[in-house]
Order: C-alpha cells, then sequence, then structure tokens
C-alpha cells in the first residue's frame, strides 16, 4: 500500500494512492499518526480496502500532499553514513552510527516550500530513504527489525552548515530549522519494495544532477541501523529513521554550492517516488 495525506498544511486527511489514483479514507481512518500504528493501522486499512474500496471517494491530483505521517514523536537521523559524503564533508569513516534527533516541528510536505533560515549562511540538501516505525520498539535484534517497520519513505534532509559546523554545539542547530524535513510523497509499506539495500536515490538542484548514489553504498545497513538506535531510545510507533546520504551534497563541491531563493530541487528514490521544492528567504509569502 501507499499512504498519504492531503489537503491544506495542519488540515490533512489520510488517503490511499492505488494504481495512480488517490481516494479519502478519513471516514475510517483517523489520522496516519502514533495511534494508527499502535492499533495494527496497516492491517486495518488492508481490510478496508478489501471490503469497501468501491465506496471511497477519489481525491483529486492536484491537492496539496502533506507529510503521509502526523508529526511524529521524533525523527531519528544518521549522519554519515555513506563513504564517499564522509569524505566529501572531510569526516572520518564512522567506526559505528552517528545519531542525531531533527525536530518534528521542521515535518513538511513532499512539495513544501523550504524556507532559509534568518541569518542562514549555508542550507543544503540531502536526499536520504527513511524507515516508518510500526510498533513500539526497545533493545530490538538486527533479525527482527523486519517485524517493527510500517513503511519507508523519501525524506530531503536539509542542513544548515554553519549552524552545525561553525556554532557551538551539536548538529541538531543546522537539522530542526522550519521546513527542514520534507517527507513524503507516501509511505510505502514493506511488501511494495524493492531491495531497500538496492535502491538508486538522486537529487538535481535547477535541473543539473548533484547526487546520483545508491543505497547498496551504505556503511550501516537499513534495518542495522533501526536495532542499533533501539539500543539508546525507544523508537515508537510512527516515528521516523532516516538512513543518511549519499554524495553530491552542496558542502561537497569544489567550491561549494548552497541554497538561495529561486532554486529548485527536485530528488528521488527507487519505489518511493519524488518530491519538488522552490526555495525561498525567511518571511517570503
Amino acid at each position: 500500500m501507499k499512504l498519504i495525506r492531503y489537503g491544506q498544511a495542519d488540515q490533512e486527511k489520510p488517503g490511499v494512492l492505488i494504481d495512480d489514483t488517490r481516494y479519502d479514507v478519513s471516514a475510517y481512518i483517523d489520522d496516519y499518526n502514533e495511534t494508527f500504528f499502535t492499533n495494527n493501522g496497516i492491517q486495518r486499512l488492508e481490510t478496508l480496502l478489501a471490503d469497501k474500496k468501491s465506496d471511497l471517494i477519489k481525491v483529486a491530483g492536484d491537492i496539496r500532499l502533506g507529510s503521509p505521517i502526523a508529526r511524529p514523536s521524533k525523527i531519528v537521523c544518521v549522519g554519515l553514513n555513506y563513504t564517499d559524503h564522509a569524505i566529501e564533508v572531510g569526516a572520518k569513516i564512522p567506526s559505528e552510527p552517528v545519531i542525531f534527533i531533527k525536530s518534528n516541528t521542521a515535518l513538511n510536505g513532499p512539495n513544501d516550500a523550504i524556507t532559509i533560515p534568518q541569518g542562514s549562511e549555508k542550507t543544503d540538501w540531502e536526499t536520504e530513504l527513511a524507515v516508518v516505525i510500526g510498533k513500539k520498539a526497545s533493545y530490538i535484534k538486527e533479525a527482527d527489525v523486519k517485524n517493527y517497520i510500517a513503511g519507508y519513505v523519501l525524506h530531503n534532509d536539509v542542513s544548515e552548515r554553519a549552524f552545525m559546523f561553525e556554532r557551538n554545539g551539536t548538529w541538531d542547530k543546522g537539522k530542526g530549522c522550519d521546513t527542514f524535513a520534507p517527507i513524503g510523497p507516501y509511505i510505502v509499506t514493506p511488501d511494495e519494495m524493492p531491495d531497500i539495500d538496492n535502491l538508486h536515490i538522486w537529487l538535481k538542484l535547477n535541473g543539473e544532477l548533484m547526487q546520483n548514489g545508491t543505497t547498496a553504498d551504505m556503511i550501516f545497513k537499513t534495518h542495522y541501523l533501526v536495532a542499533y538506535i533501539t539500543q539508546f531510545m525507544t523508537l515508537l510507533p510512527g516515528d521516523i529513521v532516516s538512513t543518511g546520504t549519499p554524495a553530491g551534497s552542496g558542502i561537497g563541491l569544489k567550491p561549494p554550492v548552497f541554497l538561495k531563493p529561486g532554486d529548485i530541487m527536485e530528488l528521488g528514490i527507487d519505489g518511493l517516488g519524488s518530491q519538488r521544492q522552490t526555495v525561498q528567504a525567511y518571511g517570503q509569502v
């Protein structure tokens, strides 16, 4: 299944995408949130589609898509998880995963504008495969991770490099700014995904290909990362785990390239659709 949320910001309704047609399921499902996943929401939705698909109302294709998951309790991200990206930013290859938390207030729709924060000099892009957690996970084993995954989703881990590296503190300063976590266009359940360890991942800036990688080049694979994170914190249903980005981000270019108002990013991953974002200045409408 492909799960979507559609409508105006903060007023999204749950839906599904079937054969490129959108359907509303809000008469049966409140939202795609922690409660939904905790209470066997995927199974309930499967039953709904089997029994009532012909009764579902179609949703126009030009209506805005929001993040396909309502605000999660946390977005846990992995840094420096591709060798080529670690090299391009001048970092050591990590001996174990680097993790950080991205604010859930950064959540954004897949095609919503990206806002450059006040005082930003070095806003950057990072295309990433992300996991949506399906049930409470604490101290789980890698072999069991598949039982805890509700689906996979595309994430642009937008980052302000000066805030990250040139201001005292942690990376979180440059990761959690408003609009810095575009998610979607949809959550894809595991049964519909190809081999997650061999997915093409790409991003274009103003039509020029910048990132052109594969998840096969991850240092730490997706299921390992989920299990690893649960050794340090409990993951709740609906939480997002983002697995890192390949080379081609702006900071790694020579000379570096950073986002400016009017830029357009297009990005995608095999099986997870694509996003398109226009960059705007803070305060711009």
